[in-house]
């Protein structure tokens, strides 16, 4: 057996070679991630002819739950992109809150639309929108309206379910507890997103930057007339006569903020075809309906005894997959038909939603294929455990690691994957309750979002659609995310005091000693939960 140092070297090499594949070589995460486990299985002592067997298994276990949910997520929120659900609720937003709300209309708005769909599209989606928004509001720049939404949907990217890493995180930590995450990571978002918006007023408006030229030009001339509609109670559609606006404006030449024109209500597209906006209420429906469904199967399991009818069918219901697949039949038909679409179109819409999802899932699988090694050679034992002796407390340890290969690496999928493959044992050998789990995988969420900088392509993102420098972005963009991630922490440690952390014994590391090797097996389970 190892001692807990060397296997602490290890781990420390493995990181060691993760980042420099991926920062320095460019490697994809996905052949990285493999490359590394592999690696680490060899030096931790895994005989050779179990290394493969092994990646499969932790592949195959990761893959069931991830494959399910991002695909169907991906497939929900590509249906929304595409029929232009995302602007028709910034509308609405904004009829209902008034012209003088219009950055908290599309802050609310942005929090909608950012559950299903990944950030960098939703975003790129609600950019036209935030340029006219901030022309009516009287802002000085778009950014004082864009970086907060641009923050809370990144947010809720790391911390609600469906997207990639909270989905990993949940498979290998807690896979029943996929609802509760949801739940506990959409109350969380609320409070951020006031907070997003008042310390994002404070940050912004009190500096005067710099727009690239290109994206002052584009600001300038961003019509205004809709919205000063929309804000004074108009109804949403466009009125006969009415002057367009920047939200139903075709790009011009050289356009970079969006590559399609928003379909306006009864607009006849080059193809002969006439397309109409979907109302703000079905697509709000469309997003809430899988969230009510999830609540009333978590609800269900307190209220009804294990094993009763009620309890099973409400467990059926509010089964996460189960409540995305029943949204996306609905939305493929109600979204797609009124969209005039026939059947063939809303077949490529779906299908070209997953080419996308397809590349987040492998990498997340690959970061399950890590964690498993981590898991069955001691090394994610050896290392949390260490931490642990040290005195610093789970939560807080899951939110550390996950800090560490953000900053280090930047991307948030392979940061909680990999913080969630090194705490993983002493997770699941603790005695923690469902809540506490569900508290440190929202942890881990945190912890990929905070101190987010230039090695983070949401960075970029943000920054470069809203025309702003690189040391401009790090003023904003990297303040915003880690007020957002160390806030939310403080909450999270509050919950956890609350939840009954105080009455538990000290974490402590699994009772079993670290293996060198996993037993073999002479066929390996695909789909092991471990």
């Amino acid at each position: 057996m190892m001692s807990p140092f060397l296997l602490l070297g290890i781990a420390v090499a493995a990181i060691a070679i993760l980042l420099f594949t991926v920062i320095a070589l460019k490697w994809p995460a996905y052949v990285s991630l493999l490359v590394v486990s592999v690696l680490t299985a060899l030096a931790a002592g895994v005989a050779i002819q179990d290394v493969v067997p092994l990646m499969i298994e932790g592949m195959g276990g990761t893959l069931g739950s991830v494959a399910l949910l991002v695909g169907l997520g991906a497939m929900l929120g590509g249906i929304i992109e595409k029929t232009g659900g995302a602007e028709v609720i910034a509308q609405r937003a904004a009829e209902v809150l008034g012209e003088k709300r219009l950055a908290q209309a599309l802050l609310i708005a942005s929090g909608l639309v950012a559950i299903p769909i990944f950030f960098d599209v939703a975003f790129i989606i609600l950019v036209p929108i935030i340029f006219a928004f901030a022309k009516a509001a009287g802002h000085r720049a778009p950014i004082a309206i864009g970086m907060p939404v641009a923050v809370l949907m990144v947010f809720i990217h790391n911390t609600v379910p469906p997207h990639p890493g909270v989905v990993g995180s949940t498979t290998l930590l807690g896979q029943d507890l996929m609802g509760l995450v949801t739940l506990l990571g959409i109350a969380l978002a609320i409070p951020m997103g006031v907070l997003v918006h008042v310390v994002g007023t404070k940050v912004i408006g009190s500096r005067a930057f710099s727009l690239d030229p290109e994206i002052s030009q584009k600001y300038a001339i961003a019509g205004a007339a809709s919205v000063c509609a929309a804000g004074s109670g108009a109804s949403g559609g466009r009125t006969t006569g009415s002057a367009p606006s920047a939200l139903d404006t075709a790009p011009t030449d050289g356009e970079v903020l969006t590559d399609r024109e928003v379909p306006t209500d009864g607009e006849v597209r080059a193809d002969g075809e006439t397309h109409r906006r979907p109302p703000a209420t079905l697509v709000i429906a469309l997003i809430l309906l899988p969230i009510v469904m999830i609540a009333c199967g978590t609800v269900g399991t307190l209220v009804f005894p294990d094993g009763s009818s009620a309890a099973n069918m409400l467990s059926f219901i509010g089964a996460p997959a189960f409540a995305l697949l029943v949204a996306t039949l609905i939305a493929m038909y109600l979204l797609g038909v009124m969209h005039g679409w026939g059947r063939q179109q809303i077949s490529e819409v779906m299908d070209g939603a997953l080419g996308p999802a397809a590349i987040v899932i492998l990498v997340t699988g690959a970061g399950g294929v890590f964690a498993k090694v981590l898991t069955e050679t001691g090394v994610g034992d050896a290392v949390s455990g260490l931490l642990l002796d040290a005195g610093v407390p789970i939560l807080l340890l899951a939110f550390l690691v996950a800090l560490v290969f953000k900053v280090a690496q930047g991307s948030g999928t392979v940061a909680t994957l990999s913080a969630a493959g090194i705490i993983q044992s002493t997770v699941l050998a603790g005695d923690y309750s469902s809540l506490q789990v569900a508290l440190i995988i929202l942890a881990i969420g945190l912890g990929s979002l905070t101190l987010s900088h230039i090695n983070d392509s949401g960075f970029w993102i943000a920054t470069k659609f809203l025309g702003l420098s690189v040391a401009d972005g790090l003023r904003t963009w990297t303040v915003l995310t880690t007020v957002l991630g160390v806030s939310a922490m403080v909450i999270l440690s509050v919950g956890w005091w609350l939840a009954g952390g105080r009455r538990l014994p000290p974490p402590r590391r699994p009772t079993r000693p670290p293996s060198p090797a996993p037993r073999r097996r002479p066929s390996p389970t695909l789909h092991s939960s471990s």
